[in-house]
């Protein structure tokens, strides 16, 4: 079976351009959440979340479709759905799973063998400013995602690997998470 690489950090940690990076030297399978939030930008259905109403999402809650789901900062919720989590663990590449810590207590819990998870750090003042670079963000915004990143910095034990994503060095942070799931993976090798 393969196993599940779990791409996990706060609001500015960089999670998203990290698995876009690793998506153009590495063929991945990217397990893809399902949100109640809305679209930003550039994004699409599957790209980078499946996007559906929140009564759609409870509904698929009480006929117990989701794997995991969590609700989450501003009253959406975010969760995997058991089709999902199978599509991705029959596949030959490495799986990758973008997921919050409340995500990553669960999913460790229910599979410890079948996971990794990696911690994406940054120091405070960096998640902020690149939080503020952001479009049309508020003071209470920008308080909300920093209060809500310390979570990810409490429940660190539960990663099996922490790397910091160092302002200007993407490419230093991307070759350490590929080192990780080269050295974890079954189906990639050095």
């Amino acid at each position: 079976m393969q196993k599940l690489f779990i791409i996990s950090g706060p609001s500015g940690a960089g999670e998203n351009t990290l698995v876009e990076a690793l998506e153009k030297i590495i063929d991945v399978e990217k397990v893809i959440t399902t949100t109640t939030r809305e679209k930003r930008g550039n994004e699409k259905q599957g790209k980078p979340y499946y996007f559906i109403s929140k009564e759609e999402f409870k509904k698929g809650i009480k006929e117990d479709r989701f794997f995991e789901y969590a609700l989450q900062d501003r009253g959406n919720y975010y969760g995997v759905t058991q089709e999902e989590i199978k599509r991705v663990l029959k596949s030959d590449k490495p799986a990758l799973y973008r997921l919050d810590y409340k995500g990553v207590i669960s999913l460790k819990k229910m599979m410890p063998e079948e996971t990794v998870a990696i911690l994406i750090t940054a120091p405070l003042d960096v998640l902020e400013a690149r939080i503020r670079r952001r479009e049309k963000v508020t003071e209470k915004f920008v308080k909300a995602r920093l209060d809500y990143a310390k979570g990810w910095y409490k429940n660190a034990h539960y990663y099996d690997y922490q790397v910091e994503n160092k302002e200007g060095q993407l490419d230093q942070t991307v070759e350490k998470i590929l080192g990780i799931i080269k050295k974890e993976s079954q189906v990639v090798k050095n």
